[in-house]
């Protein structure tokens, strides 16, 4: 098993790379402007007042031999001096001198960053393009297909066409209800794709983009010797309703003196998730449009002081939603050719799930936990209480278990510990009292449709929200959840053949969930 993942994580073109991208020795080495390294190495000294070369190093991530020629210059201008240390160069100390004061002040107005050296835009281009130019199709090995999904329980046809969406390196689909394992699958699925190296950061026209994100790339064990680059697997990157059409722009981060990617720049060589599709507060169709050209070319446009600059945004898209094929059109479906309809999970899946979430936690129960456990999601003709199976609320519930027989101090988890955890479980507690939250957005929007084919409208849109409230004249009033905007309200009805001559909206209505009480 070892070898097949030595030679699927770090097969010979990695370790080629590897060998390739030493640390430079020489400020002409470096490809970068001079002035900004000795820039660089002026403002750390100046941010810390005085300080030991071997903390430049480590800051700067530059060899011995370029922090020396830079310090002797500066020295030679006035701008620091050594004030102490012993005979390695790696312990002498500098500190900053009044020139070397006034000249940091002004240069940290224009760019305060101070970090990791960072890497010339031609060697970013030359080191990911050799990489992506022939990424796919792949070959993913049984064992490593075994391996991303050895948490999963069932889902076998998920599982198949996420590898094949990973072999060819196409966008995919996945709708179903929630708690049916779409997110969980799919974070699953980077560990198919073989892992790749990154600059954390890359210079263009004296700025720094930031392309390192400890939030979403996890670093591989074996790593090139330039500090500068790092090799991380796949990366994940997950997005839900909280995306906006701004946070998938590069924006400056004055404080930081970054340049911050994008969400589709920071899944190059991974999978971009966008979750809860249909549920984001900007018009979905506006956020999948901003996608199309990443998800066609590769590549993305980001702004440096306006000036245009080509990245990499290789990355393979997932679109998640507890909503129908509908809310996507052919053009967006195209880059995403593959799709997943995630039904009811299997009572037996859901239990296991369950046990295996109960072992991980590490504690003790026996089977009569488990039987009552599976009882909650038996139907109601078979001696349960029918209620919804749902992966989301196994795991849950064994969290819950935990701090139940804790609280209550006993050793083990015994039936008595499994029916607080499921009083306390607020969507099991809903359930039992036949609220259907799927349809209990927060918001209600009405909408006026002129439309003399009330009925089918009234049928076709049942899934929606609320639902027909009035009809008079050939105008149709409906209330929607209001995640539905005018334009797929739009598509919705023309893919269902519902004939209509305007939609507007006319009302949007909060609504609370006041009249639910969950204490008896």
């Amino acid at each position: 098993m070892w070898g097949v993942y030595l030679n699927y994580y770090h097969n010979e073109q990695m370790e080629t790379i590897i060998q390739q991208l030493r640390q430079p020795k020489t400020l002409e080495d470096l490809k970068l402007p001079k002035t900004l390294i000795r820039d660089l190495i002026l403002k750390i000294i100046y941010g810390h007042g005085t300080v030991q070369t071997q903390r430049l190093n480590e800051i700067t991530g530059l060899h011995w031999d370029i922090l020396e020629t830079v310090l002797r210059k500066l020295e030679d201008d006035g701008l620091c001096a050594q004030v102490g240390g012993g005979f390695l160069f790696s312990s002498v100390e500098y500190t900053i001198t009044k020139k070397g004061r006034l000249k940091a002040k002004n240069i940290i107005v224009e760019n305060p960053y101070m970090g990791l050296a960072p890497v010339s835009y031609e060697n970013y281009w030359e080191i990911m393009e050799t990489q992506l130019e022939d990424r796919f199709p792949i070959e993913i090995p049984e064992e490593i297909i075994n391996l991303a999904f050895s948490d999963v329980v069932g889902l076998s046809y998920a599982k198949e066409s996420l590898v094949e969406a990973c072999i060819i390196g196409k966008g995919i689909f996945i709708y179903g209800a929630s708690g049916t394992g779409k997110t969980f699958i799919v974070s699953q699925t980077p560990e198919l794709l073989p892992p790749i190296i990154m600059p954390q950061y890359i210079e263009f026209g004296g700025k720094i983009i930031q392309l390192f994100d400890p939030d979403f790339h996890k670093k591989c064990p074996e790593q090139p010797s330039d500090p500068r680059w790092v090799k991380i697997y796949a990366p994940f990157v997950f997005t839900g309703a909280e995306l906006n059409l701004n946070k998938l722009e590069t924006l400056y981060d004055p404080n930081k003196g970054v340049y911050e990617t994008s969400p589709l720049i920071k899944a190059n060589g991974g999978i971009l998730l966008l979750d809860d599709l249909g549920r984001q507060r900007d018009d979905h169709e506006l956020i999948l449009n901003r996608l199309i050209v990443p998800m066609e070319n590769k590549k993305d446009i980001l702004y440096v002081r306006g000036v245009p600059v080509i990245v990499f945004s290789f990355f393979i898209p997932v679109f998640s939603t507890n909503l129908d094929l509908s809310i996507m059109d052919e053009a967006h479906l195209r880059r995403a050719p593959l799709h997943i309809f995630l039904k009811k999970p299997f009572l037996k899946n859901v239990a296991e799930v369950f046990k295996r979430n109960m072992d991980f936690l590490q504690e003790n129960y026996d089977n009569n936990v488990l039987e009552r456990f599976k009882k909650v999601y038996t139907p109601l003709d078979q001696g349960g209480e029918g209620l919804m199976p749902s992966y989301a609320h196994a795991r849950d519930v064994a969290q819950i278990c935990q701090a139940a027989r804790i609280s209550k101090k006993k050793d083990d988890v015994d039936v008595e510990v499994l029916e607080e955890a499921l009083d306390k479980h607020v969507l099991i507690n809903l359930q039992r009292k036949g609220i259907d939250m799927d349809n209990l957005s927060s918001n209600t929007r009405t909408f006026l449709i002129k439309s003399k084919e009330k009925d089918k409208i009234s049928q076709v849109l049942s899934i929606y929200g609320p639902g027909l409230i009035s009809y008079h004249s050939g105008i149709v009033m409906v209330d929607l959840d209001d995640t539905i905007t005018p334009t797929q309200l739009s598509h919705i009805l023309q893919d269902k053949d519902v004939e209509f001559e305007d939609i507007q909206i006319i009302a949007e209505t909060e609504r609370h969930l006041k009249k639910i009480v969950l204490d008896q």
